[in-house]
């Protein structure tokens, strides 16, 4: 049967607008915890400055400490080849380079990667992820994902909810991004994991979480690694754990055709692969032949087309805590 939708979105959505800051240092004070922001980096030196200078100042070490909710701010840069370093360095943030971080293990590209090792670059309690293209960042952004987190013991997983209008040039289409949550992301967790389908945005990029979460569960190292967090968190701790806050209206870069299907690729390998943990859909096909690996694409070349073929082999990172060097950090004998 399919769960109650809209009472899990009545009582488990809120605005940026409902944690004020005092409030919310209150509550930081009281539990005792500290919180890391982190920004997964790659060649974003026209965005990457902004939004940590608005941490910075408004949240961080610009403000005196009875108004300082962000303990540690590290940007993770995975390998960018423009001055996302550098600008983000002079801004205020650490930053952390993927290949420095647990380098026994030989590091991979993607999103995920990048999330995944910046457990290990960082010490808060409460973690949350920004994406560093944003080009309508706020500290609302930080504060209102934080809100749940730190007045609700129960909440440990925070998504953000916005807007995200497509624009091209003078154009703006103002439902017209998403696109691959609307045509895979939303499909796939209504069909499958429909306790779900009441989160609005689940690919969103901006989401904070616990860290006594985040270290017990696998990440995928590439695009899947919004939807595999997502669905192993309602598996692991249930769907009162999760929780989204209304941040507005999300400006980015948009990608073309071809980067989105690459996208949609990893994420319903992701999906496929927890089917068929789970015992469901297709998890006898997938025991025989196995998921695929690639991904086929085709670019008009003159009167012709050529094949382009990507890997898209799923790659997932085990749970932080089962890192050697990260438990005995954590839990030093």
């Amino acid at each position: 049967m399919r769960p109650d939708v809209e009472s899990w979105f009545r009582s488990r959505t809120s605005r940026a607008a409902d944690w004020a800051l005092p409030a919310l240092m209150a509550a930081k004070a009281e539990r005792g915890a500290t919180v890391s922001v982190v920004l997964p980096a790659l060649d974003e030196q026209e965005t990457v400055g902004a939004i940590v200078s608005l941490i910075v100042t408004a949240l961080g070490a610009g403000v005196p400490p009875d108004r300082r909710l962000v303990d540690e701010l590290v940007v993770l840069d995975s390998g960018s080849r423009d001055r996302t370093a550098g600008v983000a360095a002079a801004a205020g943030a650490t930053v952390v380079h993927r290949d420095d971080v647990l380098p026994r293990i030989s590091a991979v590209s993607g999103k995920g990667e990048a999330m995944w090792r910046s457990l290990a670059a960082t010490t808060g309690d409460l973690v949350v992820f920004i994406d560093a293209d944003l080009r309508s960042f706020t500290p609302a952004y930080v504060t209102g994902l934080l809100g749940p987190l730190l007045t609700d013991p129960q909440t440990a997983l925070v998504k953000a909810v916005y807007e995200r209008p497509f624009v091209n040039g003078e154009a703006v289409v103002h439902a017209g991004g998403g696109r691959v949550t609307e045509l895979v992301a939303r499909p796939l967790l209504n069909l499958h994991w429909p306790e779900l389908a009441g989160v609005v945005q689940p690919l969103a990029g901006e989401y904070a979480a616990r860290r006594s979460l985040l270290e017990t569960l696998p990440f995928p190292c590439g695009y899947g690694v919004e939807l595999g967090l997502l669905v192993d968190t309602l598996e692991s701790v249930g769907l009162q754990a999760i929780a989204q806050v209304d941040l507005g209206v999300r400006r980015h870069r948009h990608h073309d055709e071809q980067r989105l299907g690459r996208m949609a690729a990893d994420i319903m390998q992701t999906a496929y692969s927890r089917l068929a943990v789970e015992g469901r859909g297709s998890e006898q096909h997938t025991a025989t032949f196995g998921l695929g690996t690639t991904l086929a694409q085709f670019q008009r070349v003159g009167d012709s087309f050529d094949l382009v073929e990507h890997e898209i082999g799923g790659l997932e990172r085990p749970p932080m805590l089962t890192v050697p060097e990260y438990a005995a950090a954590r839990c030093p004998q």
